[in-house]
């Protein structure tokens, strides 16, 4: 068992390295450290918390359940493709808002703030009741909420929005009722305000699968990450109710950090923040557009698009989603390197929302050893889209919508993309002719300066690669 004093200074230690890890994954250059950084924190906090004078006793429990649970996240952490890490994610969100739920319970049964003879003990006891009623509620809107995001993000619930009439209506009555049920809670004795605490948290539960339900397939990367930023303040709402202080900042900081990068993504989405934290965000995305396509698709096989690449000097690759599905990371960083060997300027171009993760493409390329400074964000490649030989489209569709631009009927319409459209020539890369995530028809297809190549992502490159060598 370690003194306070120490236990104190464990847990500034512990909020540094959470603040330089966070520092650490604002580039992927430095993300590695950023993740040691955490994983170090972490293990000093657990430390720390087991130690502390806090826990009686029981510590067999605790090591047993942390060894347990350890084996569990590595193995299915190592089971997870990349492909599959946002659902991975979502459902984690979900344990943080759980964990929240029962924290809020346990601290609500085991009353200890309110001392007989301590003359603020009324006004703790009324504070602790507000903190368990908040946490309570913040972590199950996540617990519900991420799970309904689990689900469309792994298919099991359907991407489209379930929208009804007037249901922002039937979101404010149901807060307003949670905020009264708050109010009569506060003014119990004991234990007598449970049934309150039960039906607020089957108010939010439901007000959680409402959110997310109303929210359009395509706009899943934003509400991960507000999912992220709920989880934290859940974490942040159980450190009040532990009483402990790092818990707190860590929350604060996953909450704030969430949040913010929210905001840049709705921006990059040309969509309302408050939009996302009532629900009905992205309401229009299953909706094709108004526009009929002008033009005619055209197809390009193999040989001919490495015919292309050869004579290129500027060449843009847009990856997507289908990259991911196709685990073509791999030989398009092969191809990249044989270009660039024979003078070609390579580079990538991401777009913020870009698969179902913020940053899923940046990943996928750091795992294939995709050098970081070619890999460039969407406002920094654009300007230089007039001057680029070929873009390849491999796996996207809705970020090089040229309907975001031109079609005010679209439901994209405002959106940022990558314009693709722009290059001399333009290679995209799918399956079929299906539309993208956002369920609406993209013109790119039917440019005169674009062709399709059709098959599996990974097949088509290698077959490209091919050529390129021989």
């Amino acid at each position: 068992m370690i003194e306070k004093n120490i236990q104190i200074a464990a847990y500034v230690f512990a909020s540094i390295l959470f603040i330089l890890s966070l520092g650490g994954l604002s580039s992927q250059q430095s993300a590695k450290r950023g993740v040691y950084y955490g994983i170090i924190g972490m293990i000093i906090a657990i430390l720390a918390t087991v130690l502390g004078e806090e826990v009686k006793g029981g510590y067999i429990y605790i090591v047993a359940a942390i060894g347990v649970a350890s084996v569990i996240g590595i193995i299915l952490a190592r089971k997870v493709e990349m492909t599959s890490m946002p659902q991975l994610v979502a459902i984690l969100h979900s344990f943080v808002g759980l964990a929240a739920v029962l924290v809020g319970f346990g601290s609500y049964l085991d009353q200890h703030e309110s001392l007989p003879g301590d003359p603020e003990g009324p006004v703790k006891h009324i504070i602790h009741l507000v903190e368990v009623y908040l946490g309570v509620f913040i972590g199950a809107i996540t617990f519900t909420g991420s799970i309904v995001a689990w689900g469309k993000l792994e298919g099991k619930i359907r991407s489209k929005p379930l929208l009804y009439p007037g249901r922002h209506v039937v979101n404010i009555l149901l807060v307003i009722a949670c905020i009264v049920m708050g109010v009569l809670f506060t003014m119990q004795d004991g234990t007598n305000g449970m049934l309150y605490l039960y039906i607020m948290t089957g108010i939010a539960c439901f007000i959680g699968i409402m959110l997310v339900m109303a929210i359009g397939g395509a706009d899943m990367p934003v509400v991960v990450s507000m999912l992220n930023s709920y989880s934290g303040w859940a974490a942040a709402a159980a450190g009040f109710m532990l009483g402990n202080d790092l818990l707190i900042v860590t929350g604060a900081l996953v909450g704030s950090s969430g949040a913010i990068l929210s905001i840049i993504m709705c921006k990059a989405m040309n969509r309302s923040f408050f939009s996302v934290i009532l629900g009905g965000f992205g309401e229009g995305s299953s909706a094709g557009s108004a526009t009929e396509m002008e033009g005619e698709v055209t197809s390009i096989n193999h040989e001919e698009v490495a015919d292309l690449l050869k004579e290129a000097k500027s060449i843009v690759i847009v990856p997507g989603y289908g990259m991911a599905v196709a685990k073509a990371q791999y030989p398009i960083y092969d191809m990249v390197q044989t270009l660039r060997k024979s003078g070609k300027n390579v580079r990538f171009a991401i777009h913020p929302v870009a698969g179902r993760l913020p940053g899923h493409m940046n990943v996928l390329l750091a795992e294939a050893n995709v050098p970081y400074d070619i890999v460039l964000e969407m406002d920094e490649i654009n300007e230089d889209m007039p001057d680029t030989n070929v873009v390849m489209v491999i796996g996207a569709n809705d970020v090089v919508n040229p309907g975001a631009q031109d079609d005010p009927s679209s439901p994209i319409y405002g959106m940022p993309v990558i314009e693709a459209w722009k290059a001399e020539e333009v290679i995209v890369m799918k399956r079929s002719m299906s539309a993208g995530y956002a369920g609406v028809e993209n013109p790119l297809f039917y440019k005169s300066n674009t062709d399709m190549l059709y098959g599996d992502a990974k097949d088509s490159v290698e077959k490209i690669l091919n050529y390129l060598k021989n």
